[in-house]
């Protein structure tokens, strides 16, 4: 039967839906190129995370860091080598002088590199995500209630989150930072300081949605039919205002992989022994005469991340942006 205007064929599939938006992302090499990227990162992540807590996850079966000191090309990234041993500022493998048994160099004490960026991973990771979906969350809920209700409501949120955003990001959560840890900062600290710091964006894009889906056909028959508000908001004016945010949420795990590390390198984030690239670069900047490839690794490795998240976040609002001709 021949199709008409509005109407699909035998085996077509509708332009609307979560399955229409990942074939978009598919199609779309940019944001599969950054797709990869985030994969081999969460990958890494993930593997050091239970490769530093196997004491913890085999009840003392196995000690930590066992997983890499199988592979001969990793090392235990926190543990200082014998005294006799300690070849520091080693350059990486291509350089002059450089070795096979430390394929990236070592650090100012001696420890591989390459095992501190890989175990380095699980801290950016974990910042990105878990700042983001707090800053997300805390967000979301904020810019629902405000958009929906209107009136002091809004006025009262809103005014508090602009206040938390006249605030500089970083300025914010150093405070946060060195006010809550009691001056022992730690990264778990810097992860509440940047969900919070990300609150007012997040705030700001969904209201600005909930404001237009608050007055659409459907949200006026779920109140006519007695639903409550409670429901209304949570299965009808936050499902059909979540695209934006979403796709800014992909963007924001970059910049909280970037801010973090930013925080490292001031010494209120991570600290040592425990690998981290903003604490690696830390170390490194004062030794670009000694040995230069120290400061390149990480930040390498930060770049990287963070353009994964970018590319994959902009193939992502071209999928669900309907002004674009996909």
């Amino acid at each position: 039967m021949a199709t008409t205007e509005g109407q699909l064929g035998d085996g077509e599939e509708p332009q609307v839906g979560w399955r229409h938006t990942l074939a978009q992302v598919r199609n779309d090499p940019t944001a599969r190129f950054g797709l990869y990227i985030i994969a081999i990162a969460t990958s890494v992540a993930i593997f050091s995370a239970v490769d530093a807590n196997l004491s913890r996850l085999t009840l003392g079966a196995y000690h930590d860091y066992t997983i890499g000191e199988w592979l001969p090309v990793l090392e235990n990234p926190e543990t200082l080598p014998p005294p006799g041993e300690m070849q520091t500022y080693q350059p990486p493998v291509f350089a002059e002088g450089g070795s096979w048994d430390n394929p990236l160099g070592t650090d100012q004490s001696g420890r591989d590199y390459l095992s501190r960026i890989i175990y380095g991973a699980r801290i950016s990771m974990a910042v990105g995500f878990f700042a983001t979906f707090l800053g997300l969350t805390g967000g979301v809920a904020i810019g629902a209630v405000a958009g929906y209700y209107g009136g002091w409501i809004d006025d009262v949120l809103m005014r508090f989150v602009e206040i938390i955003y006249s605030i500089p990001a970083l300025v914010l959560v150093i405070v946060f930072t060195v006010f809550v840890s009691g001056g022992n900062p730690d990264v778990i600290y810097a992860i509440l300081g940047v969900g919070i710091a990300t609150v007012p964006v997040f705030s700001r894009i969904i209201r600005s949605r909930v404001l237009s889906v608050r007055e659409m056909d459907y949200v006026e028959a779920a109140r006519a039919a007695g639903v409550t508000d409670r429901n209304i908001i949570r299965r009808h004016i936050i499902p059909n205002s979540f695209a934006p945010v979403l796709v800014y949420a992909t963007l924001q795990i970059g910049f909280a992989i970037l801010i973090v590390a930013g925080l490292s390198f001031l010494g209120y984030g991570a600290q040592p022994p425990t690998p981290d690239w903003g604490q690696m670069l830390n170390h490194a900047h004062g030794q670009m005469h000694v040995n230069p490839w120290m400061s390149i690794w990480p930040g390498v490795a930060i770049l990287l991340t963070i353009m994964g998240f970018n590319l994959f976040g902009d193939g992502l609002q071209d999928a669900l942006d309907p002004r674009i001709d996909n």
